[in-house]
């Protein structure tokens, strides 16, 4: 306690003590925090373009250039200074001889802090040292930092600190800017991947009547111009059918969906996600696309169809794995497939485990329970997880062979559910009974059952051609490939429980 009350007084000296300096300069008529600053590049691109040119090379050149940064060193020797300031990519050693500057260059310098935004102007040129160095002419304050940077070991490698502050994240960890910007580059990639391949991006509503498109439970919220109960979307995948009703057969959205649900390194409560719809195709294709389109991203973004994961390595050459929910259960519980015929079976299987059973006691939902405790942790090399039953799939086309399961997939990689396409049920009798089957178990208590979607079976009645359809989680797609092991380092701001000063 005494520890942390002598760092808070230590806080609160420094920040008045950054408060004082600004005045000073206030007074001095200088602005402190100016509307521009008219600059030709920034130290990562001074590094990029000028890293390799010699003492010599830069000395004939005489390059000039205004470089805009924040200050994260600050070093004197005699009447000579220097000055590391950054961007955020790479860093650029300033000098700085007090006695060549301005007046008002002279009070800058005098009142700078560590982390303050600071302009500069000058000479390019190499040291004795041989490091590529901007000799300062002038210096110019953008923004006084009136709190200073946590230092490296006491707040940045704190996982709290960096999710609740991710500016102070991004300042001091280059490897957490290079996690957003290969999330960046995969989206990207994504929408290059599927404009090539004819299909149009949609944008579909994020408030809706009635929460479709997946099992999970909503958040509510309230129109009041309309005094209409509306939902956050939990997922596009209604709308986006509609469209191929409507002619348009190849259809994407990249979109936001919020679900009212638990949070774990796996799970945000607002989450990204891609979905796509393909006419006359089933969900045999979209494996086929699955496959390519990986492969491709991996291949541009690491250079070979490899993903670095905790340790290891995830090979993404295709052919994948195919293996059924069954054939997974027996695998790797080693449960004889003859006791995995019945929900009595599985459930006798799910008590002998200690595993508990999800409410209703179907078959499909107590084939999933003891799939997903026994056999999803496996799945780490990239597998497409087939047949699933009826009961967890309501929105997918029965298989003709076995019509208790249907023609759905799951991706599973690194252990992770990544991906979940199906040939897409068109039959508005067949999905009227299910919506009526999803009802009933709501009744039962299952909160995450399907509602009844008088449109959507409404818009089948005009003939939806057959169809597969598939999703895939952005933010675990990017926890694959920057090898990060919780969500939460890969979305700029999680959802966090507000501290106290921040009003929870």
């Amino acid at each position: 306690m005494r520890y942390l009350e002598a760092r808070m007084s230590e806080l609160d000296e420094q920040i008045k003590n950054r408060r004082e300096k600004r005045d000073r300069l206030r007074e001095l008529g200088i602005n402190t925090y100016p509307h521009r600053f008219e600059h030709d590049l920034e130290p990562s691109d001074v590094q990029a373009r000028f890293a390799e040119r010699s003492a010599e090379e830069l000395e004939h050149a005489g390059l000039k250039l205004r470089v805009p940064g924040r200050v994260r060193g600050l070093r004197k020797q005699g009447k000579t200074w220097f000055l590391d300031i950054n961007d955020g990519r790479a860093k650029l050693q300033i000098m700085v001889r007090r006695d060549d500057l301005p007046e008002g260059s002279r009070q800058v310098l005098e009142n700078l802090d560590l982390g303050d935004q600071l302009g500069v102007s000058g000479s390019l040129l190499r040291t004795r040292a041989g490091e590529l160095t901007l000799l300062a002419a002038e210096l110019v304050l953008l923004a006084k930092a009136l709190r200073p940077l946590p230092e490296k070991w006491h707040g940045l490698a704190d996982l709290e600190t960096r999710y609740r502050q991710r500016y102070l994240d991004l300042i001091a960890n280059p490897e957490s800017r290079q996690v957003f910007e290969t999330r960046a580059a995969l989206v990207r990639g994504i929408r290059e991947f599927f404009d090539r391949r004819g299909f149009v991006e949609v944008e579909t509503p994020m408030l809706q009547l009635i929460p479709t498109g997946a099992a999970a439970r909503p958040f509510l919220t309230h129109h009041n111009a309309l005094d209409l109960q509306l939902y956050l979307r939990i997922a596009p995948e209604l709308f986006l059918k509609r469209l191929t009703v409507g002619g348009m057969h190849r259809v994407y959205e990249i979109n936001r969906n919020f679900r009212n649900e638990g949070i774990s390194t796996q799970h945000n409560p607002e989450f990204t996600m891609l979905e796509f719809y393909w006419a006359y195709v089933d969900f045999e294709a979209l494996m086929s696309l699955t496959e390519e389109m990986m492969v491709e991203l991996a291949t541009k973004l690491h250079g070979a169809p490899l993903l670095q994961w905790k340790g290891g390595a995830l090979d993404l050459t295709p052919p994948w794995r195919r293996l059924s929910i069954r054939q997974a259960i027996v695998e790797f519980a080693g449960v004889d497939a003859a006791r995995l015929e019945t929900a009595a079976d599985v459930a006798a299987e799910l008590a002998l485990r200690g595993i508990e059973a999800p409410p209703g006691g179907t078959y499909g939902h107590l084939l999933m329970a003891l799939f997903e405790a026994t056999a999803e942790e496996h799945l780490v090399q990239p597998t497409f997880v087939t047949g699933h039953p009826v009961e967890v799939s309501p929105l997918s086309k029965q298989n003709e062979a076995d019509p208790r399961f249907t023609d759905r997939f799951e991706l599973y990689l690194g252990g992770m559910e990544i991906a979940n396409g199906f040939s897409e049920l068109n039959d508005p009798d067949v999905q009227a009974e299910r919506f009526r089957e999803q009802g009933e178990a709501r009744t039962r208590g299952d909160q995450e059952a399907h509602p009844f979607d008088h449109d959507y079976v409404q818009a089948l009645e005009q003939g939806m051609p057959p169809a597969a359809g598939e999703g895939i989680g952005i933010d675990r797609l990017v926890m694959l490939f920057t090898d990060s092991a919780s969500i939460r380092d890969v979305i700029l701001f999680p959802l966090m429980r507000p501290l106290p000063q921040d009003g929870g």
